[in-house]
């Protein structure tokens, strides 16, 4: 999937949050999602590059990618299950 194309329903700005905060927040707002929205979260926490795409999977959701930004932090897309 082309991941600069992806029309997120909601965004998550984790960034400046360090572990476990960026995962907790994660898992809270997929939870007041509906099944087939995606969640994109903003992070710059060096943990949440296995935290979350780890976290993704599971439940019944499916993590879309991850991708750098030249901003110097990371998104990640979480397609609620």
């Amino acid at each position: 999937m082309d991941l600069e194309n992806i029309q997120p329903k909601s965004v998550l700005d984790t960034r400046g949050l360090t572990c476990p905060m960026p995962l907790l927040k994660t898992k809270k707002a997929l939870k007041e999602m509906v099944s087939g929205e995606i969640l994109e979260i903003l992070g710059t926490d060096p943990g949440s590059k296995k935290d979350i795409p780890d976290f993704g999977n599971k439940g019944g959701n499916q993590f879309i990618g991850m991708q750098d930004s030249s901003e110097g932090y990371t998104r990640y897309f979480i397609k609620k299950g």
